[in-house]
């Protein structure tokens, strides 16, 4: 494995612990806190196939690796990525609450993005040079594929760390409502598909009425978000960052290692993998159909 760990703006002592592991985790610093002149300098400096992106927030081990690599060997697929897992240790009602519901979206459960963690093979790669910068990078990532040529791999799994506080769960959403608006503005990306409808909510409620008043929470936060969001939708400010900080604290990092698994807990996340692995395919489950599917109706 080829570990390239890109330090974008950091003001803090990420480079040194990244470089700490020796000449196995190649480290570049970047004076720019821009994630994708990150992706940029990482790719640069890649050599190899299959390629993973990971985000400096989340965990994702060897193992689940060699099995978003394994995927990507198969016919016809371009991307992967891994079933995700949420920490919600410590996490007041707020943050639990609206989670409860997000992970239920049609679209959050089918779609690459908001994983943290996203594979593409050589050929998936192609069909990613020329994006131009865009906060929700992962979601327009996932829009470049067609379902038919991405898998969810159950047998991966990426660790995420939601928000420890209402305000910067507030925070993230309202970057996440910027980012689809800039996606929204460009011609050949169509995020329709992937959007919350009431009818999903709908949907959610149908079969799990004891979540009404949860759904009804979620509802609230979306529309305090795209509030948030409004100024900068207005100025058309699509680079400004709403960082989710409370999910970095010691506290927070405390909280995850004491919910895991004694023989669950990694020593150091890892970090960005360009991997070109030689495993067996594992089992992984095609994304459904949707409105960016195109297929060809039978006479």
């Amino acid at each position: 494995m080829d570990i390239i760990v890109v330090a974008n703006g950091c003001t803090d002592d990420t480079a040194e612990v990244a470089a700490s592991f020796g000449p196995a985790v190649r480290v570049l610093t970047l004076p720019v806190a821009s994630k994708h002149e990150a992706l940029a300098a990482g790719d640069r400096a890649a050599a190899g196939f299959p390629r993973i992106y990971v985000d400096a927030d989340v965990e994702l081990r060897v193992d689940d690796v060699r099995a978003l690599a394994a995927a990507l060997s198969q016919p016809g697929v371009l991307a992967a990525a891994p079933r995700r897992e949420q920490v919600m240790t410590g996490r007041p009602w707020q943050v639990r609450w609206y989670y409860d519901v997000w992970t239920l979206l049609p679209g959050v459960q089918r779609g690459l993005w908001g994983r943290g963690a996203i594979a593409v093979n050589e050929a998936g790669y192609q069909r990613l040079v020329g994006l131009p910068p865009l906060q929700a990078d992962d979601l327009a990532t996932s829009l470049m594929f067609e379902p038919h040529e991405t898998v969810l791999v159950h047998g991966a799994r990426v660790i995420s760390h939601p928000p420890m506080t209402f305000a910067d769960l507030l925070r993230r959403r309202a970057r996440c409502v910027t980012g689809i608006a800039q996606i929204e503005l460009m011609r050949d990306l169509d995020a329709s598909a992937d959007r919350t409808r009431i009818s999903d909510l709908i949907a959610v409620t149908r079969h799990r009425p004891g979540m009404l008043l949860r759904v009804g929470y979620f509802l609230s936060v979306a529309v305090f978000a795209r509030l948030r969001a409004s100024r900068a939708r207005a100025r058309g400010d699509y680079v400004t960052w709403l960082r989710d900080e409370s999910s970095r604290t010691a506290a927070a990092m405390a909280a995850a290692q004491s919910a895991a698994p004694s023989g669950d807990r990694p020593v150091a996340p890892v970090p960005a993998v360009p991997a070109v692995p030689a495993v067996p395919a594992v089992p992984a489950v095609p994304r459904q159909l949707d409105a960016r599917d195109h297929v060809p109706q039978k006479k």
